[in-house]
């Protein structure tokens, strides 16, 4: 019943439902269109619908009012923040980027649109290896938030950025002790693992990857059984793609097989019919906020297009 009231507003509102893939089953099932970071952001970008719900957290609906200044963007709950975004504030960014005056600033898209309008350039996990390759060795770069994503594109592209020491809890807390456990006891399965996760973590994977890369990496596979090391609610497309393959999530700790964002599952199917219902919660931000941080979002998708990465 929920579900076809949710259906009805859509259509009734012209509203566009875009899910992270970290959001609750009930939820992937019903959106339009599920996708990482930077699916999401290209897909807001060619949105002609009235409305846009971001089921996902602060900063995605942000970046799609940024995309879509004279439409409405709703977030189902205005408190479904971002560890990693909080890691990195604006203020403190700025006061940072003046001890480097002759670095750009390349910035993983979960971070503020304040702090997007501090960067040069925006990436996602889906396309940071490739951006960041584009840049001659010797450019001097800062790298925010994402220490950890940043640590493993130094490692992977043999680069030096200087990294701000920012990540998000639903990686970092995830352990090698616990993988190695799965590991023993799963000897066949292939360990998959998103780059915001710790390089202890990362050296025991198969295959590294945003979301989105995860997803096609498994269906590509002719593996069986996948150890994975991310947000839970990836498992919900992975299975539904690949119903005859095993999937274990590495668990955050002893007691609880998941590794769920508080954040990501704030929002609900009911919060997303009332989201409807009455257009609100609604991301507003200025216009001058959202002319500076266009630059460098538009700039990611442009470099994003002529690379074929989308």
């Amino acid at each position: 019943m929920l579900k076809e009231e949710i259906l009805n507003l859509k259509q009734k509102k012209n509203a566009l439902i875009l899910a992270h893939y970290y959001q609750e089953d009930a939820i992937q099932e019903i959106a339009d269109y599920c996708g990482d970071s930077l699916a999401l952001a290209n897909i807001a970008q060619k949105s002609d619908h009235s409305i846009i719900v971001l089921c996902g957290v602060h900063f995605m609906a942000e970046t799609a009012k940024i995309l879509n200044p004279t439409k409405k963007v709703l977030l189902p709950d205005l408190q479904a923040g971002c560890s990693l975004a909080d890691s990195c504030k604006a203020e403190d960014l700025k006061k940072f980027k003046e001890k480097y005056p002759d670095h750009k600033v390349i910035s993983y898209i979960n971070c503020t649109a304040e702090v997007k309008t501090l960067s040069d350039l925006i990436c996602t996990s889906g396309n940071a290896l490739q951006l960041i390759q584009s840049f001659p060795k010797d450019e001097k770069i800062i790298f925010a938030p994402d220490k950890n994503l940043g640590s493993y594109i130094n490692a992977k592209l043999n680069r030096n950025m200087i990294l701000w020491d920012g990540s998000c809890h639903v990686h970092n807390r995830l352990k090698t002790e616990e993988i190695l456990k799965l590991k023993q006891q799963n000897s066949d399965a292939l360990v998959i693992a998103h780059p915001e996760c710790q390089g202890v973590v990362l050296a025991l994977a198969d295959y590294v990857g945003s979301t989105n890369g995860m997803l096609k990496f498994v269906n590509n596979s002719t593996a069986k059984k996948f150890i994975v090391a991310t947000e839970t609610g990836i498992l919900f497309k992975m299975k539904k793609e690949n119903p005859d393959k095993e999937f274990l999530i590495v668990p955050m700790d002893e007691k609880c097989s998941c590794n769920d964002c508080d954040y990501m599952k704030l929002n609900t199917l009911e919060k997303l019919y009332q989201c409807l219902l009455t257009e609100k919660p609604e991301i507003t931000l200025s216009e001058e906020v959202m002319q500076k941080a266009l630059k460098s979002v538009e700039k990611m998708l442009e470099m994003s297009k002529q690379l074929g990465i989308i």
